[in-house]
């Protein structure tokens, strides 16, 4: 286990005692933290003017009731969140979730890891991060509408082109995004484009968007493999979740030339040796918002369902978790390992658990980080907001051309750092120090803020 340098101790100790009982936010800064005692033994400097403690403190945290009506005419009341991180680099940026399990503590994670995944793209925006415990599965388009316009009501109080600008995460899709959109030109009085991203193209949204997480992180796991002199040819893989992000990171495989055996949802996963058939995913799970069950009931043939269990157990030379955080353990890695996994690129947020981390790189996988291996989500949504500033809309071509170029260099500089650092191949490490490198810069010429 990497151990936090002695001059970080006291920081870490002052995060876990005014953050009680958020594990997933200890987990990141812990992450993060670890890799900071090479940053202040070469630039001591960093460790003046509380610096590090301030990257740790968010600049707002914002907690709000959001009542709303169902179809029985019954109030329900869920809580929202909009945590505004760190602005160092430009406005706030990243996304809102709706889920169950949203608490202060995941957005604190999620707003945490996006400040640095953020300042790797080299685009000018900060790091911030949302949502509500709303459940929009099962909820009528009525409920999900009254819901969406309840949280914007309050949530534009605190939005701006300039100041903070949301996306979508899980629960939050195109849908959700219009709805709340809608809400927020009807409050503000103002066709602010730039204020939203994820938006449909009919209102201000960029093409490549839907696809851009997804496939940004497989340009990235492209980018590892290449530096070993392979790629993903032939290969076969195992894609987590059968979200946004898991559909189109299979449909880049898939244009790489790789075979994607195995995909998910939260009940449990199909395994299609002859590859999985995306445009049944995407027909169950986009337009007929079923389980991936059914993925095995209409496919048939060789397909099967395994219910429960862990998708990890699946042999395949790449892994790509992007489910959600901590969903793959240090037992499922050594799993992966003995299966011959040969590289593991995060499509999600931290999916991988620290004890996975250190199975992966301890056996010389590959490992490709969310921070940096996702980021082409956050990416093309900045290059969402410039088409909006310059009245613009880019064809497909163009900004995947953009995303491709942003992956290699978030790819290059993670494995430049890593070097610099004497840690060469550690991309963990590498878009740790990138990302804080570029914000503290930013930090110190603010003066104490």
């Amino acid at each position: 286990m990497t151990k936090i340098d002695e001059k970080l101790e006291p920081i870490l100790a002052e995060v876990l005692r005014r953050n009680a009982g958020e594990t997933e936010f200890h987990q990141a800064v812990i992450e993060v933290l670890e890799s900071l005692g090479r940053v202040i033994a070469k630039k001591p400097y960093y460790a003046d003017h509380a610096l590090i403690e301030r990257l740790c403190e968010p600049e707002r945290q914002i907690i709000f009731r959001v009542p709303w009506v169902d179809d029985q005419g019954q109030v329900q009341i869920n809580r929202g969140f909009r945590v505004q991180f760190n602005s160092a680099l430009g406005p706030y940026k990243g996304g809102l979730r709706f889920h169950p399990s949203v608490n202060l503590g995941i957005i604190k994670f999620l707003g945490f890891e996006q400040i640095f995944k953020n300042a790797l793209t080299g685009l000018p925006i900060g790091g911030g991060k949302g949502g509500s415990d709303f459940n929009p599965r099962g909820r009528s388009e009525g409920e999900v509408m009254r819901f969406c316009q309840s949280f914007m009501t309050e949530l534009q109080r605190h939005l701006g082109e300039y100041t903070d600008v949301p996306a979508g995460d899980i629960g939050v899709g195109g849908r959700e995004i219009g709805y709340l959109f809608g809400q927020f030109k009807r409050l503000t009085n103002r066709y602010e484009a730039g204020v939203l991203t994820g938006k449909g193209l009919v209102y201000g949204g960029s093409r490549a968007r839907t696809e851009a997480t997804g496939f940004g992180a497989t340009y990235f796991v492209s980018s590892m493999l290449a530096t070993k002199g392979m790629d993903f040819d032939g290969r076969k893989c195992v894609v987590s979740g059968s979200g946004n992000v898991a559909i189109y990171t299979i449909e880049k495989i898939r244009q790489f030339g790789g075979i994607v055996i195995a995909c998910s949802d939260s009940n449990g996963y199909i395994v299609d040796e002859s590859g999985i058939d995306l445009d049944l995913v995407k027909e169950i799970k986009e337009i007929r918002r079923e389980r991936i069950s059914q993925y095995a009931r209409r496919k048939g043939n060789d397909t099967h369902y395994i219910e429960g269990g862990s998708i990890w157990d699946v042999p395949c030379d790449v892994a790509m978790p992007s489910a959600t955080q901590n969903e793959l353990t240090g037992k499922d890695a050594r799993a992966l390992v003995k299966n011959g996994v040969v590289a593991v690129g995060e499509g999600a947020n931290m999916p991988c658990t620290p004890d996975a981390v250190r199975e992966f790189q301890g056996a010389g996988v590959l490992f490709g980080p969310g921070k940096a291996a996702n980021a082409g989500g956050v990416a093309t949504s900045a290059l969402e907001m410039q088409q909006n500033a310059s009245r613009d809309s880019w064809s497909f071509e163009k900004t995947e051309e953009r995303l491709a170029a942003i992956m290699r260099n978030i790819h290059d500089t993670c494995a430049e750092t890593a070097e610099e650092y004497g840690a060469p191949g550690d991309y963990v490490l590498g878009a740790n120090i990138a990302g804080f490198e570029r914000v503290a810069a930013a930090m110190t010429a603010f003066g104490v803020i």
